[in-house]
């Protein structure tokens, strides 16, 4: 729990007013892309197994179209809020511009728990969800995609719902569903292989050889695994990783100094990435209080859980031996923190660049869904390697040329183009 009331959307805004700042863009600009362009709040009421109805509130949030149709995930999350949601859409902006593909920002959520809900509670849930939404989302206007707690079987209800309504057939109306069903091959481990493709560009221009770096890790979902995976397939060793306990309510760090054995952890863990602690220990790990990982003696930190992850609270257990920063999930770093993050010397890849993966598979399986041709594995995570690898080349350059750092690099590069597009368009 920080010492302060942490707000996501002025934290997104605080950051975009900087990039405006030095983009010295004009009054009306500012206005439009400072806040969402359209907001839909709703209530879904939900009739549970046991015959009683519970209403659920749930939210869609656009921020901004200039470059493309609306793109942005949904999550299911009990502590979710609306300002939350529009930090995200704005972030889902400023992400599909510095990856440089024809998308806009948008994020929808609804406030519930799926531990607590059986799957056909979850099933009622997506299907009201886009039943009322259906008008306000589709290939041309705004295109859903799994988040935190959903899956590519929560797309596929959510798609049968918007092609039932909408009589035909419409692949490309919503991203990350099953493969077999209009999904991509290497959606699974797009963003976390997108985020360590952005770690071995960052380690090459800090001349440091993955072999000799190790991480610490929060969070244990599918981003975190798949980082794992292609971190430690290409010589990389993770040391620790911060999961949550259902159960007990709380987080716990599970440490192995020889580093981590990502099958083993993954036969002790449920879906959502809570770690069985008692299995844990019996093979071996240091089972640790969850926010033990930021205070690993590792070269490399990856919060790969919730935003706000690394704030005034916490910044200062971070090792003097760490190099790089590389935030998997969205918003992870408060902007109090991150001041002191960048005076200590500490490289950052800002979220909206190192988790990029994600959106630009997204934006893959749409195209491969229109076309109703699909690529092979190799073809797709090949495309993925060119266009991060691009997309993180151009904000280091940029960087370098105008010695600042790479998140302010990838904030200007990318509000420069989506103002630059909303301008071409005659709105502002």
């Amino acid at each position: 729990m920080t010492t302060f009331e942490y707000n996501p959307l002025r934290a997104a805004q605080a950051r975009f007013d900087r990039a405006a700042d030095i983009l010295d863009l004009d009054d009306a600009t500012r206005a439009l892309l400072r806040f969402p362009a359209k907001e839909i709040h709703l209530r879904l009421p939900i009739r549970m197994d046991d015959g009683s109805v519970k209403i659920f509130p749930a939210y869609r949030i656009l921020h901004n179209t200039a470059r493309g149709p609306a793109k942005g995930g949904i999550r299911f999350h009990p502590q979710e809020t609306v300002d939350s949601l529009r930090a995200m859409a704005m972030w889902m902006t400023w992400k599909t511009a510095v990856a440089d593909i024809p998308l806009g920002g948008s994020k929808g959520g609804v406030v519930c728990d799926p531990h607590d809900l059986s799957h056909r509670e979850q099933e009622r849930i997506c299907r009201a969800y886009i039943k009322q939404l259906h008008n306000n989302l589709g290939p041309d206007t705004d295109i859903p995609s799994p988040e935190i707690m959903t899956n590519s079987q929560h797309m596929l209800w959510m798609l049968d719902e918007y092609e039932v309504i909408s009589g035909g057939r419409h692949p490309a109306a919503i991203t990350g569903k099953p493969v077999g069903m209009g999904g991509s091959l290497g959606r699974k481990e797009a963003t976390g292989y997108g985020l360590v493709i952005n770690i071995r560009e960052a380690l090459k221009e800090l001349g440091i050889g993955i072999e000799d770096t190790s991480a610490s890790i929060q969070g244990f979902g599918n981003v975190a695994r798949s980082a794992i995976e292609l971190f430690q397939q290409i010589g990389g060793k993770v040391i620790c990783v911060a999961s949550w306990d259902q159960k007990d309510k709380k987080s716990y760090a599970f440490k192995k100094e020889n580093g981590i054995i990502l099958d083993e952890l993954l036969q002790i863990a449920d879906n959502f990435g809570g770690i069985n602690k008692d299995k844990a220990r019996e093979l071996g790990y240091d089972v640790l209080d969850g926010g033990e990982w930021i205070g690993q003696e590792v070269e490399i930190l990856i919060p790969a859980a919730l935003d706000n992850s690394i704030n005034s609270d916490n910044v200062d257990m971070i090792s003097n031996k760490v190099k790089i920063i590389a935030e998997a999930a969205n918003g992870p770093t408060s902007p109090g923190a991150d001041k002191t993050i960048q005076e200590r010397g500490i490289f950052v890849i800002p979220d909206f660049l190192a988790n990029a993966g994600g959106v630009i598979c997204s934006y893959f399986e749409q195209v491969q869904s229109n076309m109703n041709y699909y690529w092979e594995k190799e073809e797709v995570l090949s495309k993925l390697d060119t266009k991060i690898t691009s997309a993180y080349i151009s904000v280091s350059n940029f960087a370098i040329e105008n010695d600042i750092n790479l998140r302010d690099a990838a904030y200007i590069i990318a509000v420069d183009r989506v103002a630059a597009a909303c301008r071409d368009r005659g709105w502002v």
